[in-house]
């Protein structure tokens, strides 16, 4: 069994409602990759890239899971396409209802077409790693042995003249679903 760490974001509805919604359902659905162990908090964040668009919901989720790196994988995109996310059609950081990514995985590295562990722009990504921060600070790329702490106090610098930029929010709807997955796995 391995931790998997998954980025969740979101900024347009999907057919559930709105990105935090969307998110709350998509956590709930990956109990079925595994089980979640923890999740963190919900943050507005602010696009990267394209930056004419809606500002994004961003989290992340430890997914306790027996899944190997490619299925793993399969089984978040298929749950993106359920929310109604395209990425043939989308545009390259553009706005999407759901948007879920392999982070790290704990004593795991790949490097294949369309996969790779740690994710390569993880350590460039404040609105990924503050979420991470929050549950894992300890988590560490094994190629490198630098963590998730360390590489958020690389990117500091650049967090002090930005901190509009990515902010925790309170949501009801996401604390929701983070109980109604722990009752439902208290059920089985």
């Amino acid at each position: 069994m391995h931790v998997a760490y998954i980025g969740m974001g979101a900024n347009l509805p999907s057919e559930v409602g709105p990105p935090e919604k969307t998110m709350a359902a998509a956590a709930d659905r990956m109990q079925s990759l595994g089980r979640i162990a923890s999740r963190s908090s919900l943050y507005s964040t602010e696009p990267v890239g394209f930056a004419d668009q809606p500002r994004f919901l961003n989290a992340v989720v430890a997914l306790e899971t027996e899944l190997k790196p490619r299925d793993l994988l399969n089984a978040l995109m298929s749950i993106e396409r359920d929310f109604g996310r395209d990425r043939s059609a989308g545009v390259a950081n553009g706005p999407r209802t759901l948007d879920l990514d392999i982070l790290l995985i704990d004593g795991i590295e790949v490097s294949e077409p369309g996969l790779e562990v740690p994710h390569p722009r993880l350590p460039e990504r404040a609105f990924a790693l503050v979420p991470l921060n929050e549950i894992a600070p300890g988590a560490r790329d094994d190629r490198t042995g630098v963590t998730v702490a360390q590489w958020l106090l690389r990117l500091f610098p650049v967090l002090v003249d930005v901190q509009h930029a990515i902010f925790p929010i309170r949501s009801d709807v996401w604390r929701v679903g983070t109980d109604r997955a722990d009752s439902a796995r208290d059920k089985r």
